[in-house]
Formats: structure tokens, sequence, C-alpha cells
């Protein structure tokens, strides 16, 4: 889903305040701008983008384009681009929703820093009001509209692959009192889990939800003291029952994975051996997938 190297034409260009660079505002390809940011870390940012008109429509867990002009400025870690993308088409790419779907004032999109990529290091140098485009609809079936109501959800991710599940939390868990929830996420340090304050914060707040979160480099984050390793090793060791208290049974939980491709290939695997499938066609399956790479 997470694409680099993207460059398009300006496709129905609509007036932005304070235009962009090499365009007069008039021309402006963009609809929307900044409206919130936040540096998780030095590579780790939460973008709220609000568009000139309504925003779209969406389910949790589906993904919207964000997009910038060639011609914009990158931040100063960005490594020395190869190919220079023209400075009139627009680079896009696709990230997953973060915000809930009853906010209609902006889309949330948490993103890491690619330094060798297009757009990543002109999304960093962005600043509130800064104009971009937004995409003008999302699309994606990595939802839960295929897992049958009450049935306990395992959200699994690594890294970015979390926003997902965080517009999951914001638009349901308030109302949904009876189906359980588990978050399993995993990164290389304490400082790389987005969204961390607020997830162990609705852990004490709904009985129906558990947090899990875990990091691969404890040796250089020595002040987390929470659980080590890699997702599939946790899982191998029970991790899901010990702390939840849910079976990794299919009869009574649907899996989503979404971030690493070896840790969603590994997780999959185990899943596989306890008899959870994938969807095919019209069956749903109890393995949801979703490729962020």
């Amino acid at each position: 889903m997470e694409q680099e190297n993207q460059w398009s034409e300006p496709s129905n260009p609509t007036p932005a305040a304070g235009g962009s660079v090499g365009l007069h505002p008039a021309q402006s390809p963009y609809n929307a701008r900044v409206v919130g940011r936040e540096e998780v870390n030095p590579q780790l940012l939460i973008l709220r983008v609000q568009p000139d008109a309504a925003l779209f429509d969406f389910k949790p867990g589906q993904f919207a384009v964000l997009g910038l002009l060639g011609s914009e400025p990158r931040v100063a870690e960005a490594a020395p681009e190869e190919v220079i993308p023209p400075g009139d088409k627009i680079i896009r790419r696709a990230y997953s929703v973060a915000s809930s779907s009853r906010e209609r004032r902006y889309a949330e999109f948490i993103i890491t820093l690619v330094t060798s990529g297009d757009l990543t290091p002109r999304l960093f140098a962005l600043r509130d009001g800064d104009p971009l485009f937004l995409g003008p609809k999302a699309s994606g079936v990595f939802t839960l509209d295929r897992v049958p109501p009450g049935k306990a959800v395992i959200l699994i991710a690594t890294g970015t692959g979390l926003a997902p599940y965080i517009s999951m939390l914001r638009t349901l868990l308030l109302r949904d009192t009876e189906r359980r929830f588990v978050v399993l996420h995993g990164a290389r340090f304490g400082w790389d889990l987005g969204y961390r304050g607020e997830l162990e914060s609705l852990t004490r707040l709904r009985p129906n939800f558990t947090y899990i979160p875990s990091i691969t480099r404890p040796d250089q984050d020595p002040h987390f003291l929470g659980l080590t390793g890699r997702i599939q090793a946790l899982l191998e060791q029970g991790v899901v029952e010990r702390e939840a208290g849910i079976p990794l049974d299919p009869n009574l939980a649907d899996v989503f994975l979404c971030g690493n491709p070896d840790m969603v290939s590994s997780v999959n695997a185990i899943l596989e051996a306890k008899g959870f499938k994938a969807g095919r066609g019209k069956e749903p399956g109890t393995i949801h997938v979703e490729k962020y790479w």
C-alpha cells in the first residue's frame, strides 16, 4: 500500500490559499492543508490534514492518498535524490487513516520518514497551514465488516502498520463494549511505539481492550520496561492468551496483520498451524492482511 516514487500530473486543480511552489495559487493542485503536526520522534510524524471541501466518508481501516509537487522542499535529513522528480507533477502515496470515521474536521495519518524516498521527506517539511493534496476518497477492505459481531479481534502490527487499528479503536471501542479488542504492536525502540500513551489510557479505561507493546532492541532502550522480542516469538510463547485471556482459536477470534512483510509471513504461518485461514472470494476467513510495504 505504501509506495514511494509515484509521480502524476495534477488532476482536477482546485484553488488553495497560499498556492504551491512554482504555480500560481489559482492553478494549485492542492485541496487540503495541514491543521496539526506532532513529531513522535525525528523519524515518526503524526499529520492532521483538513480538506478544503467536506471530508470523504470512510470505514475504519481504509486508506487515502496524500500528495505533494516534486518542487516542494525536503527536510535536511533526507538523502540526496538520485532522480529528481518533475517539479510540476504530484508525488502520491497511500496511507491508512488513523482518525475516527466520526471525525469530520480532518483525516489523521502517521508517517515514517524514508530518507531516500520522494514523498515522506517533503511531508516532514510541512508545517501548520501548509497546503497539500488529499485524495477525494478512501479505499480498502481491511475493515471489520467481515468479522462476525461480538467476535474478538486481535490486531497485530509493526511500526506505522498500527494506523488502521487506531481508527478502528477510536471509532468502535467506546460503543462496542461486548467485543474484545487486542493490539499487539512491535517496534525497535519504545519511542517508536506511536500512540502508546493513548493506547495505555484505553487499557485503563476500557475493560474489553488489551494493549501489548514490545520492542526488539532493549539494550539500546533500557528505560522501556515492557515486553521484548519479535511479534512472532511472543505469539508462540502465548502472549495473547497470557495478557488478554483470549485463546488463539479461529472460532473465538479473527486476527489482523499489518506491517513488516517478514512479520506478516511468519505470523501467518503460526496462525495457519492453529487453524486460521485467509479469506477467499466470498469466504471471509479469519486472517486479514494489509500489505503495508
